[in-house]
């Protein structure tokens, strides 16, 4: 926009100049001629009375006197065809003023100007000529102060289009930075209401835009803490009764199954209470999160007769993740193969660095798979193969892209399903 506003003011600008530039300056050259054509008027006229009255020596003496000391060359045609003054043949125009017509006209290498002075033996003609150095005389130094205020006045206006330019520029670019930051959840960004014309009123409703997006997102994460914390009411029941049990290995797991479940909870208002805010630099250990996972459900594996294989590399493997975002990543892929899977399907759980940083978990399954077509669509939030909530792989696909990385399936007919999970670096 910056340099189409340059673009159109130096176009307007110069437009404008050459309207006014070029008719001063034949002004100039006309104004010019005419001067120098009038002081040889002016001189060529003192002579009309001598002509007309003197003879023989005194007037030959001040013809020469005349043409010795004028810038012009100045000659006199007497009737009976004696010429005095300067050299110069006797051109038409002189003939022209032998009949007694005073005239001017173009002439070679400048402007010829005779004038008829009539007497007693006949009309003599006085005859002047102005070179073209003294028609152009001062001329080109005029153009030349024109041609620099033109460019002046160029470069006057090229400065005020790009401080304007500048500014508008920049309001927008300002604009843009604050819309780029709303979006990467910096929800306390907030653009410049001082900004030019119509930018500072773009700047206000943006400004308003977001505040009532922070408002909003407020209250829903007081509303999702709120139905998060109501949980743990029938929580601490469940562990009261749990507790009541016989002492025994099942009591004791359904006592671990109670605490896990109100850790979720915690950890749910936790992260409801974080949402919105800037993302910060936090780093987990996807090693230890993946390691501990897979041991929490290699128990439910070995009562399901699931043969579990875990493969995980030694940490530490650093992403950019929370570490309850990790678990609950990890969780819904385990999740998935206890729920879609007969007991006795065999799955395996792998960890490996990535080139460049990050990790990348693979979680692969020998059960029935994903129906044909539908590796893709079951990562869309609500879609499900199986008509379960369809929200476990959106939540992968989510803490996969929350880390700059990505989820792919892989569905053989017959051959079950890998889900491969990549981990970035950082956020994209």
């Amino acid at each position: 926009m910056r340099r189409r506003l340059l673009v159109l003011v130096a176009a307007t600008t110069t437009l404008v100049l050459v309207a006014f530039l070029v008719p001063l300056a034949l002004l100039v050259r006309n104004v010019a001629a005419d001067r120098a054509v009038q002081a040889a008027t002016v001189e060529a006229q003192a002579l009309t009375a001598l002509v007309a009255t003197a003879e023989g020596e005194s007037l030959a003496r001040a013809v020469d006197q005349v043409d010795a000391t004028s810038r012009f060359d100045v000659t006199v045609f007497l009737p009976g065809g004696e010429r005095l003054g300067a050299e110069a043949d006797r051109s038409p125009l002189v003939e022209l003023a032998e009949r007694g017509s005073s005239a001017s006209a173009e002439a070679a290498g400048g402007r010829e100007i005779v004038f008829a002075v009539g007497g007693a033996g006949g009309n003599g003609v006085i005859r002047t000529f102005v070179p073209d150095a003294e028609l152009r005389q001062g001329v080109a130094r005029a153009w030349l102060a024109l041609t620099g205020l033109g460019v002046a006045l160029l470069l006057v206006g090229l400065l005020v289009a790009d401080r304007l330019g500048r500014r508008l520029v920049r309001g927008a670019t300002d604009l843009a930075a604050v819309s780029h930051r709303l979006g990467r959840g910096e929800l306390d960004a907030r653009a410049d209401p001082s900004a030019p014309g119509e930018l500072g009123v773009v700047a206000t409703a943006l400004n308003g835009l977001a505040g009532r997006i922070t408002d909003l997102l407020r209250e829903e994460r007081e509303t999702i803490a709120d139905l998060s914390h109501r949980v743990r009411t029938p929580l601490t029941t469940l562990r009261m009764d749990a507790e009541a049990l016989p002492a025994g290995e099942q009591s004791d797991r359904i006592v671990a199954d109670v605490d896990a479940v109100d850790r979720a909870v915690t950890d749910v208002i936790q992260q409801a209470r974080r949402r919105g805010t800037a993302p910060g630099a936090v780093t987990t250990d996807a090693a230890d999160v993946v390691r501990e996972r897979a041991a929490f459900w290699a128990v439910l594996a070995e009562d399901t007769d699931r043969e579990l294989t875990v493969d995980v590399a030694p940490g530490p493997l650093p992403v950019p993740l929370a570490r309850g975002d990790l678990e609950a990543c990890v969780d819904a892929l385990l999740g998935n193969v206890f729920a879609h899977t007969p007991n006795g399907t065999a799955f395996a759980v792998r960890l490996e660095p990535r080139d460049g940083g990050g990790a990348r978990l693979v979680v692969a399954d020998q059960g029935p798979g994903l129906p044909s077509g539908q590796t893709t669509g079951v990562l869309r939030r609500g879609v499900s193969g199986s008509g379960s909530s369809g929200l476990g792989l959106d939540i992968v696909r989510r803490t996969a892209e929350q880390s700059g990385g990505g989820v792919r399936l892989d569905s053989p007919p017959g051959r079950g399903l890998t889900v491969v999970v990549d981990l970035g670096p950082g956020p994209r």
